[in-house]
């Protein structure tokens, strides 16, 4: 594997694709952020050697090149999922590619139901920890020994520093940034009332099916990393109403311009 990410990191490379600071993936319905790019380089993932291809039509599939804040950034505007069949490897890859690159900072969003009923749907939440249960990990198979060890901690998966900014650029924007617990379950079915109540149970405050492969792998190659949920639904099993995808897609569009700012000045300030 070691030698396709070398490959595709060479074919970046030549594309006009050189030391990349800050590593981004917009989740579901989050890609806007784009727009902030001053964009050097577009690429679809169907042009990129050894890349997925996103399956989900709220993912537009593109990997960005360019500047924000004098930064250069190197954007994926979607995701893959292992519930689209992909391999948890192959779900990381563009994670690795980055690092190759010469990325330094990864920044991580998803879409993420809010359990905890302090939280309300249209708010963010800074992950300070998670929990893994999806029914693979990225790091399962031969270990790629030039990337990082065997048995990488995970004792504080996201980055003490990246938060601490995260958490000032917020009070000083007056923006609402929930800490909490993320949850990471296959899907790509919501989940029951019963299941709701077990994942509150050991501990987390929001659920999706995303970003833990992601931030497993940053940890494995010692690149930093911080998340943030954008909170699109309230998983109350006491009070559960049908999943609207249209809803959820809608309050990720709205809630949106808080984590563009939120980024943005991040970025700013790195």
């Amino acid at each position: 594997m070691y030698s396709t990410i070398l490959e595709t990191s060479d074919f970046l490379r030549d594309k006009g694709i050189t030391t990349p600071e800050i590593g981004i993936v917009l989740g579901t319905g989050l890609g806007k952020l784009v727009n902030e790019i001053e964009i050097i380089l577009e690429l679809d993932y169907s042009e990129i050697p050894h890349f997925p291809v996103s399956t989900v039509e709220f993912h537009k599939g593109k990997l960005i090149f360019g500047l924000l804040h004098g930064k250069k950034v190197l954007a994926m505007q979607g995701r893959f999922h292992l519930y689209e069949g992909y391999t948890l490897r192959q779900v990381t890859f563009p994670i690795r590619v980055m690092k190759l690159l010469g990325v330094k900072w990864l920044l991580l969003s998803n879409a993420a139901g809010a359990m905890n009923p302090a939280y309300k749907k249209g708010e963010l939440m800074l992950l300070n920890d998670h929990i893994n249960l999806l029914p693979d990990n990225p790091l399962t198979g031969r270990n790629i020994d030039e990337m990082g060890p065997r048995f990488p901690d995970m004792s504080q998966p996201y980055s003490n520093i990246l938060n601490s900014i995260l958490r000032k650029i917020a009070f000083d924007l007056n923006i609402k940034l929930h800490e909490g617990v993320y949850v990471a379950v296959s899907g790509p079915n919501l989940e029951t009332r019963a299941e709701y109540r077990f994942l509150r149970l050991i501990g987390a405050d929001a659920v999706g099916m995303s970003t833990v492969p992601e931030v497993i792998i940053a940890n494995h190659m010692g690149l930093p990393c911080a998340a943030i949920s954008v909170l699109t639904d309230e998983c109350d099993p006491d009070n559960l109403i049908p999943a609207d995808i249209d809803d959820i897609i809608r309050t990720a569009g709205i809630a949106e311009e808080k984590l563009i700012r939120l980024f943005s000045n991040l970025a700013a300030t790195l």
